[in-house]
Parts: C-alpha cells; structure tokens; sequence
C-alpha cells in the first residue's frame, strides 16, 4: 500500500457535479493501480452516480459531507461557517496526512482560501500562487500567477518564478526552463511599479534561467516556459486566451461548414486539423495546482468535464513522485 496514491476529489464541485468528479475519478482508478480515489460530499448522491460504473471497490472510498460551497458565497465566510462542506472535509484529509492530494472544481476562491488556511504554507512561502498550464505552439508554459494573489509584492514574483521552474522541470521535464516575468515591452525600463521592483531581482536570482520581459502576444508563441506576473494579470491572460481559442474554433467550424466546397476541403484536411487543434486543447492539462502548500490542492476548471477531473488526478501522481513540495522547501529557505 506504500506505493498507492491517496486522491480525495471533490465530488459535489463544479458545473458538471456530482456526474464529471465521479466519472473522472472512476476512469483514473480504472487506468491506474497506484490510485485510491476518496470521494468526498453527499453520500446518497455519489451512491448513485457510483451504481453506473465497475470498479476495484477497494480503491474507492467515500466520506460524507452535507454542506456545499457555492460559487457565488464569500469564500472566507464560507471556509470559516462550512466545517462540514465537501472542500473543507477534503482540504482536512490532506492537511492530516490521510491523503496526498486535493482535487476540486468548485469554487475557485475557497479552494484558494482554504489552501493557504486549512492546508497551509510550506514554512518560507509567503504567497501561494495558482499555476495552470496553458498551450504554446513549442508545447506547455506555466502561468504564475492566474488568480490567487491579486495585490502581490515583488518577493512574491520572486518566489513564483523559483516555484515555477521547479515545476516545469520536474513536471514538465524542461531543462533549465526560460523564466519571463509579464510586461508592456521588451525593455528593462517599461511597466508598472511592481514589474520595475521584480525584474533585477529576478535578473539576480542564480537559480532560476531568467530571460527578462515578456510582451502578452509572445506567450503563445512559446518564447517563454515560465510565465511570471500578478493575479490581475494572469487572469486576464487566461481568460483572454480560453475565450479566444474558443472563439476561433467556432469561426474555423462555421468556415469548414459554409459551402460544399469547404466541406469537401474539410473532409481532407481533417487528420492535419485535429492534430493542430488537439496542441491547443486545455483539457489534456488539467488542473491548476496551488503551489508552496503542505499538501497538493489542485483547482480543476469550474466546467471540467470528466476527462479533465482525470488528468487533474494524472497531475497528482506526478506532483507526488516527483516530490515537489519537497523540491520547494530546498530552494525556499529563508535565510
């Protein structure tokens, strides 16, 4: 049993809940041995979507939580008053060492608030940033931070960056991955107030591979594999690029689909198609761990499908094997 992964998911979280948290689980348990998936939140209903599905029961336990954190409730109010919602019971599995990760799509600032409360910092880590993986035409780059940390400082960009090249090089497995922090131009001397503090900080750091700034339309080329800013930033970044991809799919469909033409052009082009688009596809990346915690807390998309949950509980196996919270702690003493 020592080999055996402990993943708690967050059965009631999410658009698609109870259906996708239980589906996904069940489809990691089914692909990997090494996993024991614990479904936290209504018993009766996860008891009812678990009828549909064969499965090695004894990978699968459920711990039973009445309260539900919606997307719309104060989050610190919400960790505080639901002690017995399905993301705090969770969080407190990890926290206690019952298990080795947590995987939600619910309520994106609860989970964040209850990750720096309930599970808590690794010692030295002043901020936790929010770091999904986002598509780039030369393969995957972390964005650090997308959502957590809004008024951040420059020792929190500094802190980022060093977390993120750990991740990418144990996860990823990117050899000295290029850290970028984002600006409004290439030169040292442009940006904010923050940028202008972070960047010689950054250009000071031995351990990181730092290339400088970082202009937002270069991200999807790939010119960067660490992708550092605040928040505010980052979340617009992400939001623009998930509402942009979209966007373009549909108007690619609607073009395919305009003429008999087109649809014949589109019945050659099809395998060439589906391997250009299936790069920039976000559900084969998962969730966005929350780094710098004592335990793994991975945020999964408020609309993840089940397929998505799955690769969230993927992410997790390798988070654990590969230590990285153990790699954090070396290279984030205070001195």
């Amino acid at each position: 049993m020592s080999d055996i992964i402990k993943v708690v998911v967050d059965a009631m979280g999410g658009d698609n809940a109870p259906q996708a948290p239980i589906k996904g689980a069940i489809d990691a348990v089914n692909e990997n041995d090494k996993i024991h998936v614990v479904l936290v939140g209504r018993t009766d209903d996860i008891n009812t979507e678990l009828a549909k599905y064969k499965y090695d029961k004894e990978r699968v336990t459920i711990v039973h939580a009445d309260d539900v954190i919606g997307f719309d409730e104060p989050p610190v109010m919400a960790i505080r008053k639901k002690k017995n919602s399905s993301i705090v019971v969770g969080m407190n599995l990890v926290k206690h060492g019952e298990a080795d990760a947590f995987v939600s799509a619910g309520s994106t600032g609860a989970i964040l608030v209850g990750g720096q409360f309930v599970v808590g910092r690794i010692k030295g880590v002043e901020r936790s940033p929010l770091a999904p993986l986002i598509p780039t035409a030369k393969g995957p780059a972390l964005l650090i931070d997308c959502g957590a940390n809004v008024d951040a400082r420059a020792s929190h960009l500094v802190q980022f960056a060093k977390m993120g090249s750990i991740y990418m090089e144990r996860i990823v497995g990117i050899e000295k991955p290029r850290v970028a922090i984002v600006n409004i131009g290439a030169e040292e001397e442009k940006g904010n107030m923050l940028v202008k503090e972070t960047y010689p900080l950054l250009k000071e750091c031995k351990d990181i591979n730092f290339i400088g700034s970082i202009e937002a339309r270069d991200i999807p080329k790939g010119d960067a594999d660490v992708i550092v800013c605040e928040a505010f930033v980052g979340n617009v970044i992400l939001k623009l690029y998930e509402g942009l991809a979209s966007t373009l799919l549909g108007k690619v469909k609607e073009g395919l689909m305009s003429s008999l033409r087109s649809k014949i052009g589109a019945l050659l082009i099809k395998p060439a198609l589906k391997s250009t688009l299936k790069q920039f596809d976000t559900s084969d990346q998962g969730g966005a761990p929350l780094l710098g915690l004592n335990g793994l807390v991975v945020k999964a998309h408020g609309s993840s499908s089940s397929v998505e949950i799955t690769q969230a509980i993927r992410q997790c196996i390798q988070f654990n094997e590969e230590k990285i919270n153990e790699k954090i702690k070396e290279n984030l003493i205070i001195e």
